[in-house]
């Protein structure tokens, strides 16, 4: 696998008539959309689970588009009845292969609540329509697709692909499930921000190679006989033999008699990196005596030449996982087998994996290498509708609602939060567009989106701070095992200036016919606090009144189940914000986000959670728990109650996980514990815990001696409180009324529903206040 890829766009054009000054205007669903373009078939056909936007923010839009650059006939299928094969035939065979995907979203976090429940919508369907999609969509799609066309090729990709990659828990049907490639009986599997390999890949067939030949591809996994190995020159390790989490010795050169004294990551913890270290050294140490007895008179080579064998050796190892049978059975083995995976994310050193699922084994190359500058620039570049595709009318699109004004200007996180599954998917380096770039797809919205009034709804990613941020030096960075470069505290590696990000906030809100440029994305307040002036230059021209942040809890033990800085980093960003806020003149509020039920999360650390909250005045208004991600840490920790940040054993750490229904419904409550339907499930929980110095009505007390009334809502269809209730009489007054209770206010017939107010009040729909808020770990 090539350290140094070639340039995304330094292939030739496949197709000269295709992409270029001949882009369609939007990518061809049916048959005839193709007549007009004068296609008689597709190369690729993308499938997708998602309704089709033409806009950057939605994977099959961008891919396509890519794809389209390079000279490729590109059709989409976009959310296809699934229950037969005939949906899949609606443009014909592709030449090349289907591409399939589930969406933007897993297709079980998009479907089902962190309770487990249906959601109410589906964001990236039109009005909604949450009929549109299968479980597993994946899976079904990839089926229907080699149903329709056995002789097809199948590529399957999008983070549903990613986050199944390898065996994983799946929380729906809380079990162990084996990676999507066998189910899906795809030819290759595409993860990550696949553009590089996607690319290459279509070429390669394009020309003619056979789709199982191709297994040099970063960023790809496949389906291979037990044992398999690319050449005899490939070594297969056990992976208990690499477990060592954090910071680690620098590779030993075997052909020097000293060691050499190279850069290593800083930790900024030295009591952890002491043990750590410790801990490797007896094995780094014997293993460098052997090598020096057998290979200490080989003295002639240069460095540079020792260098390039290391690296060569290194890249020819692959490691073998334990089993989908071994971790489906023992929660100590997948424990381990996700720590090693996630040891393994760092592209620049990170070896090949290969897992075992029955007489065959799913191998999975190294993840693919970031994308530079120009290359980022130009797939955003390319000349989307930055619409919906026509066939859905005047449909309502949530998901195209929330981002049709908003600007993806990087992408990857390297906070390496347990809960989140961005770093599974999207890496640990930040991959930045340039200024020009960002600056352009402004003035294309300002120009071409409908409605646009002045208004950039967001300029940020997965993180809105971390715009072009990097480790100093790119050798340390290829060499690093960390798995955060903010926790325990921001490595003294990592550079933190947010000059360039200044820079393009003025340069964006001068642009003209913008009058405001606002900043939604979820801040890293840890980084934030090394810039003040950036804290000021957000502050006073892009914060809309409330700016989002992520303390998630402000207990200590699980802020480091979740990898998160203390809630002093919170404290002290709070300050920078209300100077800034008072000096601009201006009233504004921080929306802190929290999660309940978090892997490590006791009912004693919710209660001071709780009573933090209550006292900082803070009463969030929506609230889930914490839902259990595919491959995410913090998920491990849930499925095997052990904690994959340390070395795991039968005897290791165990990790308080709140499982039961009872439990996580608690743990929700707390965080609404100004709720009167919370009050009696609180007012339990602190008498069994002994809390009752927090029962009364003085200013230190969470909760009243006697629980409050519950004002009673009734929405349109008749359900009071989540309970259905008769049809509403209307009395001469105009007041609604009941002919029986709802919730837990008494009401007579005739006589309208009592409710906290002192004076009868008419039926409504809650009014939901913008208040601080609580998350489910990130999508």
């Amino acid at each position: 696998m090539n350290a140094q890829p070639k340039n995304l766009f330094s292939f030739p054009r496949f197709r000269p008539e295709v992409g270029g000054k001949n882009t369609a205007p939007f990518l061809p669903m049916s048959r005839a959309e193709m007549d007009v373009l004068g296609w008689d078939s597709c190369d690729v056909i993308l499938v997708t689970g998602d309704a089709y936007i033409d806009h950057p923010s939605f994977g099959m839009a961008l891919i396509g588009r890519l794809l389209e650059h390079h000279g490729f006939r590109v059709g989409i299928i976009s959310q296809p009845d699934w229950q037969s094969a005939d949906a899949f035939r609606a443009l014909g065979k592709p030449n090349l292969y289907f591409g399939v995907t589930a969406g933007n979203m897993d297709s079980m976090v998009n479907r089902y609540t962190a309770d487990r429940k249906i959601r109410s919508e589906d964001a990236y369907t039109p009005d909604g329509d949450r009929t549109k999609r299968p479980d597993r969509a994946l899976v079904v799609y990839a089926q229907r697709a080699r149903e329709a066309y056995p002789d097809a090729n199948v590529v399957a990709g999008s983070i549903e692909a990613s986050l199944r990659r390898i065996a994983h828990y799946d929380y729906w049907s809380d079990k162990v499930r084996r990676s999507v490639l066998p189910d899906s009986k795809a030819d290759i599997l595409l993860f990550g921000n696949a553009e590089r390999a996607l690319i290459d890949l279509t070429h390669r067939l394009a020309q003619g190679e056979a789709i199982k030949d191709i297994r040099d591809l970063r960023g790809t996994a496949f389906m291979t006989p037990k044992g398999w190995l690319p050449d005899e020159e490939w070594t297969e390790i056990n992976s208990v033999k690499i477990d060592t989490p954090g910071k680690i010795e620098a590779h030993t050169d075997p052909y020097a008699m000293v060691p050499e004294k190279e850069a290593k990551c800083a930790t900024g913890d030295a009591p952890a990196t002491a043990a750590v270290s410790t801990q490797a050294k007896p094995e780094v140490k014997a293993e460098t005596k052997a090598d020096v007895v057998q290979l200490q008179a080989i003295r002639i080579m240069s460095r540079e030449e020792r260098q390039l064998m290391l690296r060569n050796k290194q890249h020819k190892s692959v490691i073998r996982l334990p089993s989908f049978d071994e971790v489906k059975e023992d929660a100590v083995l997948y424990a381990h087998a996700s720590r090693v995976f996630h040891l393994e994310a760092n592209p620049g050193n990170a070896k090949a994996l290969v897992q075992g699922h029955g007489d065959r084994d799913v191998w999975l190359n190294p993840p693919p290498l970031p994308l530079a500058m120009d290359e980022m620039d130009g797939v955003y570049d390319r000349a989307y509708a930055r619409a919906p595709h026509p066939a859905y009318g005047k449909s309502r699109i949530p998901a195209w609602e929330m981002i049709r004004f908003s600007v993806n200007i990087m992408r990857g996180c390297f906070g390496g939060c347990t809960f989140c599954s961005i770093t599974e998917h999207e890496g640990r380096i930040i991959q930045s567009r340039s200024e020009p770039s960002i600056l352009r797809e402004i003035e294309e919205i300002r120009d071409k989106v409908k409605g646009f009034t002045g208004t950039i709804s967001d300029l940020g990613g997965p993180t809105a701070n971390m715009y072009r941020l990097a480790c100093k030096d790119k050798k340390i960075e290829e060499s690093c095992r960390r798995l955060s470069c903010v926790y325990p505290s921001i490595c003294s590696n990592l550079g933190t200036d947010h000059s360039k990000l200044i820079s393009i906030y003025r340069k964006a809100r001068a642009l003209p016919g913008i009058k405001k440029i606002l900043v939604s994305s979820g801040l890293r307040y840890d980084l934030a606090v090394r810039s003040p002036e950036y804290v000021k230059e957000l502050v006073t021209h892009h914060v809309g009144g409330l700016l989002k942040i992520a303390p998630e809890h402000t207990e200590a033990d699980t802020l480091s189940k979740m990898m998160k800085p203390g809630i002093g980093s919170y404290d002290e960003f709070k300050a920078m914000f209300q100077k800034y806020s008072k000096e601009a003149g201006k009233e504004q509020y921080l929306i802190p986000y929290f999660i309940a039920a978090h892997p490590g999360s006791t009912d004693e650390d919710m209660v001071n959670l709780a009573v933090w909250l209550k006292k900082n005045d803070f009463k969030l208004d929506q609230v889930q728990t914490f839902m259990p991600t595919p491959m995410a840490l913090a998920t491990t920790m849930y499925h095997t109650r052990k904690n994959p940040l340390k070395k795991v054993t039968a005897d290791s750490e165990v990790v308080e996980t709140a499982r039961s229904g009872k439990v996580r419904k608690l743990h929700k409550a707390l965080l609404r514990y100004h709720a009167p339907e919370n009050w009696e499930i609180i007012h339990e929980a602190l008498v069994r815990m002994g809390r009752r110095d927090l029962i009364g009505s003085g200013p230190k007390h969470l909760i009243p001696l006697r629980q409050p009334r519950i004002p009673i809502t009734i929405d349109e269809s008749g359900v009071a409180n989540g309970k259905r209730v008769a049809a509403p009489k209307i009395d001469t007054f105009g007041i609604k009324s009941y002919s029986r209770s709802a919730g837990n206010a008494k009401t007579t017939p005739g006589k309208p529903a009592a409710t906290s107010s002192a004076r009868p009040a008419l039926a409504h729909k809650a009014a939901k206040p913008k208040a601080a808020t609580s998350k489910t770990g990130r999508r």
